[in-house]
């Protein structure tokens, strides 16, 4: 598996997304997950699965420090002692005595960036977390956190998939060897239909989700986390890391729409 180096940790390029798993479903998967090899699991405040997340690694034998864990605060939390609040709730779910990146899940219209930023690095300085970073952020706030405020963040992690542009944000991030990380990475399933893809895959024996998830997986310092529940969608995924993708086939795919957001949740400042 490869990984990402970024303020001072390593992050594996395929890992495991959770949202919308809870209990023991979200439980098994990621215990499933780490059996194959995975070790890079993604979970949140706001997705309320991360006991069931902190079991499945307590009952996994993973050593600690083969394993990275990101969790979230949510848009709610933002000021410094909910933030401090939120970060001991995560951590007790979680069963852990840190995190390896603590992240911001979604920007809010009224949030005190450099207060947000400071509470942040002091959980960093205390070891709690080995690094901060953000999830959601556009150019605009991304150029704010990293040249006024100087926050020394590891990832920007946001939707990112063939039906969807991200140049912008994608060249930023890479000229200041920031990891972009994709959620929502084949596109919530509709990768797997798109008939493009498809064509792609038949030619090369894969599935057209391993098709979507390798060409994110062939940009550099990009990460993605598919949501997968069950094994064998978990083990394709990996596989889709064998997958070689030639020059006609990244130009196909360059030629999809690129304007379809599925996630957008209406509190946050725009996207532009």
């Amino acid at each position: 598996m490869e990984h990402l180096q970024t303020q001072g940790i390593s992050l594996p390029r395929l890992g495991l997304g959770t949202f919308r798993m809870q209990g023991e479903v979200c439980r098994a998967a990621v215990e499933s997950a780490l059996a194959l090899g995975y070790r890079h699991i993604d979970t949140a405040e706001m997705y309320g699965n991360e006991d069931a997340v902190g079991a499945a690694i307590a009952a996994s034998g993973v050593t600690r420090k083969d394993l990275h864990v990101t969790t979230k605060v949510w848009h709610e939390n933002l000021a410094p002692d909910a933030i401090r609040r939120a970060f001991d709730a995560s951590l007790k779910k979680l069963k852990l005595d840190r995190v390896d990146l603590y992240l911001v899940h979604w920007p809010s219209r009224n949030m005190n960036l450099p207060a947000i930023f400071e509470t942040l690095l002091k959980l960093k300085q205390e070891g709690r977390t080995r690094a901060i970073g953000v999830a959601n952020f556009n150019l605009a706030l991304l150029k704010t956190v990293v040249e006024q405020i100087k926050a020394p963040i590891a990832c920007n992690q946001i939707e990112y998939h063939v039906m969807l542009d991200q140049t912008k944000v994608a060249r930023y991030l890479a000229a200041k060897s920031i990891p972009l990380v994709a959620y929502a990475p084949l596109a919530q399933g509709r990768a797997a239909s798109d008939e493009t893809l498809i064509s792609i895959g038949r030619k090369h024996g894969a599935s057209a989700a391993q098709v979507a998830l390798k060409w994110l997986l062939d940009q550099d310092g990009v990460a993605a986390i598919p949501k997968a529940s069950r094994a064998e969608s978990q083990r394709a995924n990996l596989d889709a890391l064998k997958l070689k993708l030639d020059d006609e086939d990244r130009k196909a795919i360059a030629a999809l729409p690129k304007d379809k957001r599925f996630v957008n949740p209406g509190f946050a400042p725009a996207w532009d």
